[in-house]
Order: structure tokens, then C-alpha cells, then sequence
């Protein structure tokens, strides 16, 4: 980049506002510049001295990509910690990172995107790993405490701009890029807009992330509630950053545009600011854009608003204020304070589930730990690289001494047979130089390849003893003596050349095929199988070996000979967080994988004695009945193992709670992409059955008494508090929570909601006096007759506990609230999207810019009902707005049909509606019950006469 001289440009004046800065610069570009600055790597304007800029660090739970940082426990183990403080500290950490390693990498951005505010509504969901919670108010709390330390302390400069992912809706990665979720208006509000809602008004927030599915029809990247709602909640310029190739899923893959300069024309006027697609090639956003101008799809105007956002975020980050930026001298890397945060997070993310007595372990017990996580500190796809590891294994070797501790991991021991009767061998590599995938950093690490560098596999007549892990659904892996995974690189070629699997394209994972008398062997990551020839082995297309699987000993022998001879068992078990569920894959099952299934068997049958450790991204249905302990933790980063050894010894009490419903059965729950938590009952809101362990729930080594629960109603708020007592002999942490139910709900209501907590540190016998400030607001729900908030009077049971079912302390308030009042149906009709209650219904866009149209979700007539319609003194017609072919049918209260409404003939798109008449007849107060057959959209209902 050219010198620029500094002169008395007003952008470059720190005395002047940002907004005339912004406005300044702005003026000084010219339209190619503007055009350009909307990619995601925006390049220098040499000409006036800015620097190129790139929106999106990924900094999840620590700086990912970029090569060694601090790890941190994943985002769900953030949020199994109920404690926003902490959060915080670990987002200002985090952040400190960032500055450090940009100031010798300016690769390294400073628009983070982070953290995801999803909900997690299912538990299937492959990025359960990353959100806090199923619960709006939890998940908004850890949020907001991440995003202030992202962001720091500074009143005008931020440390980093933090952008929350993903707008909307979204928790499925099966056909992620084209299904729709079907959010009705209350599930909308009360559910999914919360926690980004609560989150960008906390004020630490520089923009969204939309999603790459559709809501209701309409992709995330053109959604009106871009404008209608995220803009609304505060006055502060929001970055709107596309993800990853979305905005050309708007033609390639969605269809819903004819053209790319639609497309990208229409992404813009509804809100995206920054185009992430095709990597760090811009021209063809650029192209896009262009033949948009062109084509009168966007003014300068348009691209004018979305520069201004752009340039409101460089400037809060000091970028033209290099002298006045406190940031910049930021150097706080993998110091002593981040490695201690680290383990602290591991440790009060970690939460026991049941204890029986066995824990914590006494000083001198004699430890078998065993399981394929046992010597494991796994990382996910938005991890940095370890400066530091701890497994469970190294853990325990630290505090018991390894004296007194045994591992068996629990693979099964195998060679692989050819036809030949020859068997695979690994050679050796001499001289091979160990490599960590990632650890240089890279822009775009789905571009890292495999190494080329090691020796192909060949055969012999011994063959290499291989450690063989089934990770479930037949999914493989198979690990060299020398720890490196067998690996295919892009010559096709196999070798033992892995540290670990990962990889967007996970390259170490293999399936057996039954075939004759033995088994193909299939490389996942190519679909191909695996084949022997005179120069090695590697993966074709065609002439694929048959192997047969010699065993040398299967896992669960040496489980349990570990088992046997130690005092108490402790069995580590989950995922890899690349395989079987992860971004662009979901879960299929609640269950444990067979293998580690068998593993848990084993152990317990050679010693009752077994404790279960899960360390997993996601919630598993286990059967604790026959378990005297079980804990959970996610992936908790570098200080994993250390972590879960002093918890284990007692050097810590345990005070994690979990901060998603665990669901007994896969039969509980609802279908992946059913968004309806109301009507599927879903998440503790509404879950009617009894789960394996409930939202909330986390046990300790202490125990705590509840009292003095008070409640008063005041101007604009309830006044709660109540006490919490440790009745224990530790000091120990307890996480006290406020839930509320409506008493007698006109409408279905959440069996019990989440108010606020709070995490307290209690010494033996101290008692600490808690309270909280409710407003009345958070009592309040989407009233759909009246397309807005209200609070229904009546009482309000107030709950206070240890989790969402242990409830320990009840009282009840009466609020004034406002009544309900019927729909004024002949003033305003019925929007068909406001329905009450549904059944087989779909909600879809009425347009391609806006509005909700309702459509059969399936081949069988789907039925709606609105509630308390007033018809006043009479009506005697009826009119719908339709598009499509189908018919609309009428009736009141359920009875016989009144009007049926057919079109003539199908309208000649699904935007394209008619509005169609019938005779009927209708007084007072009712229920609309509509049914809808074929495949027509329905938009609105209107009665007059």
C-alpha cells in the first residue's frame, strides 16, 4: 500500500462524531470503491490511506483458524457454566488474543464472528456444540457477558466488533441450504427473535450472521425481519455479514431468484452488508453488484447504507484512530492469567449428573480410566490449536500419581488381511517431522490438505497392529502404533499421516462393507473404496480389495482386566466432535455409539465401581440405573483432563447444570425440523414427559437449603428474593434459579420459564440473601389476535430451586395484566399466519419481500383454528386471498362447514393471488376453524356484509 500523507481530512479528525467521519469518508469513495468494500475482503483504497479489511474472525470459544491460541471449553460447556461473569472474563481474554496475534498476523480480523445465539431446541442438532442453551433467557445472559468482553471496556473503541450467528431459526444441518423453518408468530417472538433481541440490546453487539436455511419460505439472507426487528432494537449501526457462499445459495441452490444480480441485489436491500462467498476472490460479487446497478436493482443509495455500516464498525475499532485506540498495544497471549481462566472454565462447566456416595475419590483409590476419550483433548472445527493439552488420562496421572492409575482405551486391536493373504502395513517414517493440522493458520482451513510426505501404506507378511475405533453407525477409524490416523490425501494414496480426524472433508474415517467371505473397506471422506496395488495402497474406483479383520484383542478384554484391578472405574465416553454429528451433519440417535456402549458394559460387570465421564458436544440417553456416578462436560479445551481429575478428587465441588433438556428416549422427541416448540412441546418450556435429567439440573458435594421466599408486585416489576443456605461440609458453588408458570393461561404457556439465577459461592453453613428484579414484561406473551405483547392478568406462580423440576420454594403473584379481547374480525380480517392452533400447516412467504402466506406441510388437508373472533351483529360474506389450486373450507367452533372457497383454476404462480367469495353467516363471538386441501396458499381472511 502507497503512503499516504495525513492531512486535515475531516474522517481522519478523532474531535468530529463518528457519523460525520462516516460521512465524510463515504462521500470521498467513489462507486467502484463502494462496490468493492461490500465483499467480504474489502481491499485498500491507496488513494485515500485506508487499508484493507476483512469481516469474520472466527473466535468461538477462543481464536480459531489463525493457528496456537488459548482453548477454551466449547460454547454448550460455556454455558453448562450459568455464569455470565465468567463468560465475560473468557470473552476479554479471548479478545486480548485476537489483538495480540494480529499485531504479528494481520491475517487475523477483528469483526468476530461470535458467538451463535441459536437455541438449542434440538439435541440432535450437529452444531449443538455451539450455543449456550434451549433457553432464551439463558442463552441471552451468556451472550451478552460473551460479547462485553469481546467487545471491552472502552466507552468509544472496541477491542473486537462481535457478530452473532445464526439469524434464524436454524438447528439442522440436513439440507441446511433449503429447508424451511416453519415459525409461527408466538414461536417467533417468544422463542427465537429472545435472544438475539436481549442480546443486541445489551449494546456490545456489531451485527448478525443470517443463516443459510429459509423461515417461513423466504431465505434468511432476504428476510424482512432484518429491518422489521433486528434494526429496531438499538441505534447503533449493525454489519450484516452473509455466511460462507449463502448468497449464492440463493440461486444455485435455493432457486429462488433467477439470477445472481437479483439475488445479490435483493440480499442487499433487505439488510446484508458484506458478501462472504467465493473465498478471497471477489469478482464476482463485484460482477454482481455491478449488472445490478445496471440493471436499476440498486441505487448508490443502496450501496451507500451498507458501506456506512461497514465503516461504522472500522471506525469503533480505532482503525483511523491508531494513536487513540487503547487496543492496539494489547499483548495479552497465553499468559499465566488466560491458562488459569481456561481451567477454571473446564471446571465449572463440568456437572454431576448422579452420585451415589462413590464421589469424590479418596487420595489413595486405585484408578482404572478407560474408554476412547480417556487420553483424548479433542477440538472442533472452530478451535484454535493447542498451545497446551490435558487429557482425562494425564489429569489423573497429575493428581493421583500415575502409580495409582491404569488405562486401557478400549480399541479393538487389529490387522487387515488382503486377499493375497498378505496383511497392510505402515511403514516407518523416518525422519517425518510431526504436524498439527491447522497450526500455521489459514483464511480458509477447509483448503488445508492431507500430507504427502509420509510413506504410502503398503503389505507384508506381519502387517501393523492396528487401534480400531467405532464411533457409531459403522463409522470408523484406524490409528498407527505410532498415534497418526490413516489418512487419504488428494493422490488417493493412504497413510498413517493424521494427528487427529478433521477437516471440513474429514479424510480418516472408513466403513466396512460386507462383501462374500469378508468386507470392503470405504473411505468416507471420497466414497471410495479401498484397493491394493503394486505401488501401495489407496482408495478407487473400481477393483477393490476384500479384507478380512484380524483381532488381536478386542477393547472391552482390556476394559476389563483395567477394570478389575482398580477400586473404582472411570469409564470416558462421547464424540469426536467431527464425526457423527458436527456443521453439515446431524445426529440420528440419543445412544451412546455400540462400541462404547460395550466398553461401559464391560467395566461395570468387572466392577460395580464405575463411575461415567461423558465428555461430549451433545446430550446422550444413558441408563444411569446401574451407574453409582455419571458426569457430563463438554469438550472443555486445554485444561480438559486437569479439570475433570480435581473434580473427581474433590478439589473442586462440582456446580455445572445442564443447560439443555436430556431426553430419556430418541421416542421423546420431536421431528428435526419441526420448529413449533409450542405445539410439538418441546424444550423444558413445554416437554410433558419425563427426562432422563432435566434442564437446570446439576448436582454437588455440598447440599443447600432454600428459605424466606418473598415476592412483592411493584411499578414495572416484581420484587423476588429468598435465601440460599450451604448446609454442607465444602465450600461449594450453587446455581439458584427463578422459574414462572402462569397459573390459569388463556393460551398454551410454558409449563415453567426461566426468570433469572444466580451462581454463588457459599463457604459450610454461610447463607447468602438473594434477589432478583423481574419486570413485568418478562411475564408477557404474543397475544397473535392483537400482533403484540401483553400480560394476561391473573397469578403467576414464582418457583425457585436447584433446576426446572427441583423445585424447592413456591409462592404466587397476581398481576393486573391487560384482558384479552376478541379479534375484530370485521374491521381486520384474519391474517393467516395469526392462527392459534394448527395442524399440518406450513408457514411460507406471501412474497419474495414480505409477509406470511399458510399452505398444507403435506399430500393430507391441513387445518387451522383462530380463537375469540367477533362477528359483531352478522356478516353474510366471506373472502380469502389465495395462490395456487385448493380449496378453503369454513366452519364455527367446529361444526359444519359454512362456505367452501375453491379456485376456478390455478393461478399462475405462487405469488400470484386472488381473492375469492362465498355466502355465510355469522354473529357474536366464535371459533374460525379453516381447513385447507391441495397445494394452495392461503394469506389472508376477510368478512363483511
Amino acid at each position: 500500500m502507497t503512503a499516504h500523507t495525513p492531512s486535515t481530512e475531516p474522517f481522519r479528525d478523532p474531535r468530529l462524531p463518528f457519523a460525520k467521519r462516516i460521512d465524510d469518508l463515504l462521500s470521498r469513495l467513489t462507486p467502484q470503491e463502494k462496490t468493492a468494500f461490500l465483499h467480504q475482503f474489502a481491499p485498500a483504497v491507496e488513494r485515500l490511506g485506508v487499508a484493507a479489511f476483512r469481516t469474520g474472525q472466527e473466535a468461538l470459544h477462543g481464536v480459531a483458524w489463525m493457528g496456537p491460541a488459548t482453548v477454551f471449553p466449547q460454547a454448550v460447556g460455556l454455558g453448562a457454566t450459568w455464569n455470565p461473569e465468567l463468560v465475560r472474563r473468557v470473552g476479554d481474554a479471548v479478545s486480548k488474543e485476537i489483538r495480540a496475534m494480529r499485531a504479528k498476523d494481520d491475517r487475523v480480523g477483528l469483526n468476530v464472528w461470535s458467538p451463535t445465539v441459536n437455541l438449542l431446541r434440538h439435541p440432535l442438532w450437529g452444531r449443538n456444540e455451539e450455543g449456550y442453551s434451549e433457553d432464551p433467557k439463558l442463552t441471552s445472559a451468556i451472550a451478552t457477558a460473551y460479547t462485553h468482553g469481546l467487545r471491552g471496556e472502552h466507552p468509544t473503541y472496541w477491542r473486537t466488533a462481535p457478530v452473532l450467528k445464526h439469524w434464524l431459526a436454524h438447528n439442522n444441518e440436513t439440507d441446511r441450504s433449503t429447508t424451511s423453518s416453519s415459525v409461527r408468530p408466538r414461536v417467533l417472538h417468544e422463542y427465537d427473535l429472545r435472544a438475539f433481541r436481549d442480546t443486541v440490546e445489551a449494546g456490545a453487539v456489531a451485527g448478525v450472521m443470517p443463516a443459510y436455511n429459509l423461515v417461513n419460505g423466504r431465505p434468511n439472507h432476504v428476510s424482512p425481519y432484518l429491518s422489521e426487528h433486528l434494526r429496531t432494537w438499538t441505534e447503533e449501526e449493525l454489519l450484516v455479514c452473509s455466511d460462507a457462499g449463502a448468497p449464492s445459495n440463493l440461486v444455485d441452490s435455493e432457486h429462488y431468484f433467477d439470477t445472481h444480480e437479483e439475488a445479490t441485489a435483493a440480499a442487499l436491500v433487505a439488510g446484508v452488508d458484506s458478501f462472504t462467498d467465493h473465498g478471497t476472490d471477489s469478482s464476482q460479487i463485484i460482477g454482481r453488484l455491478r449488472g445490478a446497478l445496471e440493471r436499476g436493482l440498486l441505487t448508490e443509495s443502496d450501496l451507500d447504507t451498507a458501506v456506512r455500516r461497514q465503516l461504522s464498525v472500522r471506525f469503533r475499532l480505532g482503525e483511523f484512530d491508531p494513536s487513540h485506540d487503547p487496543h492496539d498495544a494489547t499483548g495479552a497471549f497465553d499468559t499465566p492469567a488466560h491458562r488459569a481462566l481456561a481451567r477454571e472454565a473446564a471446571e465449572q462447566a463440568i456437572v454431576l449428573l448422579k452420585n451415589d456416595g462413590v464421589l469424590p475419590l479418596a487420595p489413595d483409590t486405585r484408578i482404572a480410566v478407560v474408554g476412547l476419550l480417556a487420553d483424548e483433548c479433542k477440538l472442533d472445527w472452530y478451535s484454535g490449536t493447542l498451545i497446551h493439552r490435558s487429557t482425562p488420562l494425564e489429569g489423573l496421572y497429575e493428581r493421583f500419581g500415575a502409580q495409582r492409575v491404569e488405562f486401557a482405551e478400549g480399541v479393538d486391536r487389529v490387522r487387515l488381511r488382503t486377499s493375497t493373504g498378505a496383511f497392510l502395513h505402515v511403514p516407518a517414517a523416518e525422519g517425518a517431522v510431526d504436524e498439527v493440522r491447522g497450526a500455521e493458520g489459514a483464511l480458509d482451513p477447509a483448503l488445508l490438505r492431507g500430507r504427502t510426505d509420509l510413506p504410502v501404506l503398503t503389505t507384508d507378511a506381519a502387517g501393523t497392529e492396528l487401534a480400531l475405533a467405532d464411533w457409531g453407525e459403522g463409522v470408523l477409524t484406524l490409528r498407527a502404533p505410532d498415534g497418526r490416523y490413516l489418512s487419504v490425501a488428494d493422490d488417493g494414496c493412504l497413510r498413517a499421516s493424521a494427528d487427529q480426524p478433521g477437516g471440513w472433508f474429514v479424510q480418516e474415517t472408513f466403513r466396512w462393507e460386507p462383501h462374500g467371505n469378508g468386507h470392503l473397506l470405504k473411505h468416507l471422506g471420497t466414497g471410495r473404496h479401498v484397493s491394493v496395488s503394486a505401488d501401495g495402497v489407496k482408495v478407487a474406483d473400481e477393483d477393490p480389495e476384500v479384507f478380512e479383520l484380524v483381532v488381536a484383542e478386542r477393547g472391552e478384554e482390556a476394559v476389563a482386566r483395567a477394570a478389575a484391578a482398580a477400586d473404582v472405574v472411570v469409564v470416558v465416553a462421547g464424540n469426536d466432535p467431527y464425526i457423527n454429528g458436527r456443521e453439515t451433519e446431524d445426529r440420528t440417535t440419543l445412544r451412546l455409539p455400540e462400541q462404547q456402549e460395550r466398553l461401559l458394559r464391560a467395566a461395570r460387570a468387572a466392577n460395580p465401581a464405575t463411575v461415567l465421564a461423558l465428555v461430549a458436544a451433545y446430550p446422550y440417553a444413558v441408563d444411569p440405573a446401574e451407574l453409582p456416578a455419571v458426569l457430563w462436560t463438554a469438550h472443555g479445551g486445554q485444561a480438559a483432563g486437569t479439570a475433570l481429575a480435581r473434580v473427581l478428587a474433590g478439589d473442586v465441588s462440582p456446580a455445572g447444570r445442564l443447560p439443555q433438556t436430556w431426553y430419556a428416549d430418541d421416542a421423546d422427541l420431536p421431528g428435526l425440523l419441526d420448529y413449533d416448540v409450542i405445539g410439538a412441546r418441546q424444550t423444558y418450556l413445554y416437554f410433558e414427559g419425563t427426562p432422563l435429567f432435566p434442564f437446570g439440573h446439576g448436582l454437588s458435594y455440598a447440599s443447600f437449603g432454600y428459605g424466606d421466599l418473598t415476592a412483592r408486585v411493584g411499578d414495572g416489576a416484581v420484587r423476588v428474593s429468598f435465601s440460599v443456605t450451604n448446609t454442607g461440609d465444602v465450600t461449594a458453588d450453587e446455581v439458584a434459579q427463578l422459574y414462572a408458570r402462569a397459573v390459569d393461561a388463556s393460551v398454551p404457556r410454558p409449563r415453567r420459564e426461566l426468570l433469572d439465577h444466580r451462581r454463588v459461592t457459599l463457604a459450610p453453613g454461610e447463607t447468602a440473601e438473594l434477589g432478583f428484579d423481574v419486570p413485568l414484561t418478562a411475564f408477557a406473551f404474543w397475544d397473535v389476535a392483537q400482533d403484540r405483547w401483553r400480560v394476561e392478568p391473573g397469578g403467576y406462580e414464582l418457583l425457585a430451586g436447584a433446576s426446572s423440576e427441583d423445585v424447592r420454594l413456591r409462592t404466587t403473584v397476581t398481576l393486573d395484566g391487560e384482558p384479552a379481547l376478541p379479534r375484530a374480525v370485521l374491521a381486520t380480517g384474519l391474517a393467516a399466519a395469526g392462527f392459534d392452533e394448527q395442524r399440518g400447516i406450513a408457514i411460507v412467504d406471501r412474497t419474495k419481500v414480505s409477509g406470511e402466506a399458510v399452505t398444507p406441510a403435506g399430500p393430507e388437508p391441513g387445518e387451522l383454528i383462530y380463537r375469540a373472533c367477533d362477528f359483531g351483529r352478522g356478516v353474510s360474506q366471506v373472502t380469502v386471498e389465495v395462490a395456487g389450486e385448493g380449496t378453503v373450507e369454513l366452519s364455527l367452533d367446529g361444526g359444519p362447514a359454512l362456505a367452501v372457497l375453491s379456485a376456478a383454476a390455478p393461478t399462475s404462480g405462487p405469488y400470484d393471488y386472488v381473492s375469492l367469495g362465498a355466502s355465510t353467516a355469522a354473529a357474536g363471538v366464535h371459533d374460525v376453524h379453516l381447513r385447507l386441501r391441495g397445494p394452495l396458499r392461503l394469506a389472508h381472511v376477510g368478512f363483511s356484509g
